[in-house]
């Protein structure tokens, strides 16, 4: 199956990836975007991850020298992700922050936990978009990129993610077949000329 590719020039190749796809090949699943997007680009090179359960846009490089560009501006933050879920419960403010420390918990991997003795600085920025009946959809920006921050600082706040398998429970895991958490917008500078470039991927739920 291919991937579908929502923007491509001479430097980068931004994908639509689906939920329930690995990113990059597992231990024991070959099967992943890099490798199905390199059966059509085979100089396609990864530049971030998204989780296996979680849709949505990313970027790959297409030659060594946009790799190392786009890693630059992943590490020293100088570009700007946006993710859509749908969360358990009504959340009541319309927008705020969310600045807790994570580390993986190990017994328990690969979740992570909040820990303000031994985790990383994260930070996360939300603004609700709708509220339902027993839900609420928010728009979330991620000004850190540690593994399942977003799962995680939504549960800290006592509104899970839906679908979450790692992370929910009772009626909010059951509310949804898949995580509901899309990666719906990255914006960056183009490798070649410095142009900010901001490229979106439809929403599917």
């Amino acid at each position: 199956m291919d991937v579908s590719i929502l923007y491509a020039d001479s430097d980068l190749l931004f994908i639509d990836k689906p939920a329930g796809l690995l990113s990059v090949p597992g231990k024991t699943e070959p099967d992943c975007v890099e490798a199905r997007l390199r059966a059509q680009h085979p100089e396609a090179l990864t530049v971030h991850r998204l989780d296996m359960a979680t849709s949505g846009i990313m970027v790959f490089a297409r030659s060594k020298a946009a790799q190392r560009h786009l890693g630059l501006q992943f590490e020293r933050r100088h570009l700007a992700k946006t993710y859509i879920a749908v969360v358990d419960g009504i959340v009541a403010a319309d927008k705020g922050r969310i600045d807790l420390p994570l580390r993986a918990d190990w017994p328990n991997r690969p979740l992570q936990m909040v820990c303000h003795d031994q985790g990383r600085p994260s930070t996360t920025d939300w603004r609700v978009i709708e509220r339902g009946a027993d839900r609420t959809r928010l728009e979330l920006t991620p000004l850190t990129g540690r593994s399942h921050q977003l799962r995680v600082h939504l549960k800290a706040i006592g509104h899970v993610i839906l679908g979450d398998e790692f992370y929910a429970d009772g009626a909010a895991l059951a509310a949804s077949e898949r995580l509901m958490l899309h990666a719906h917008r990255l914006s960056l500078f183009k490798p070649t000329g410095g142009e900010r470039i901001t490229v979106e991927s439809v929403v599917p739920f």
